[in-house]
């Protein structure tokens, strides 16, 4: 009986492939920078839309919180292709990151000067609102990496 046991165990192991090292750090890094920067960023929403709330109003108001969810969205982007792109190959993360973030920058400038169009929204408390939320976003990012113990060489396990 525990030589069947143990072929089932060899079989297991043997059907599972090896955890590619430098996708289990992109990943660790994409939980620590989202556990770092989704506080920081919420809060910041939060006091932008209190700050046009008194100074522009039920205007102001929508205008802080569509441009906090828009820039929520796009930071949240980040997270998603770091998820998803991390057991690719080296060259190809940061080709995902670099074109990402250009696609996110461009995205942030449509939807912003498409929602100026909007009357129910102070369109400076939006705008304001979405740099400040994608700048503390970023700096939280930064922050997060500079904390996070990742080996700068992976050896290569073969």
């Amino acid at each position: 009986m525990t030589d069947a046991g143990s072929d089932t165990n060899a079989d297991t192991s043997a059907n599972t492939e090896p955890e590619n090292p430098h996708g289990a750090i992109v990943r660790t890094l994409a939980d620590t920078m989202l556990r770092t920067a989704l506080p920081v960023t919420v809060v910041t929403i939060a006091v932008a839309a209190v700050i046009a709330t008194v100074l522009n109003g039920t205007p102001g108001l929508w205008g802080a919180l569509v441009g906090g969810a828009v820039a929520l969205a796009s930071s949240l982007a980040t997270f998603v292709m770091m998820k998803q792109s991390a057991d690719l190959p080296v060259m190809f993360v940061m080709a995902v990151a670099l074109g990402g973030y250009v696609f996110k920058i461009l995205a942030l400038l449509v939807v912003t000067m498409l929602l100026r169009e909007v009357d129910a929204f102070h369109t400076l408390s939006l705008a304001l609102t979405v740099l400040a939320a994608v700048m503390m976003w970023a700096g939280a990012e930064v922050v997060a990496f500079k904390r996070t113990k990742i080996p700068t060489i992976i050896p290569n396990s073969q």
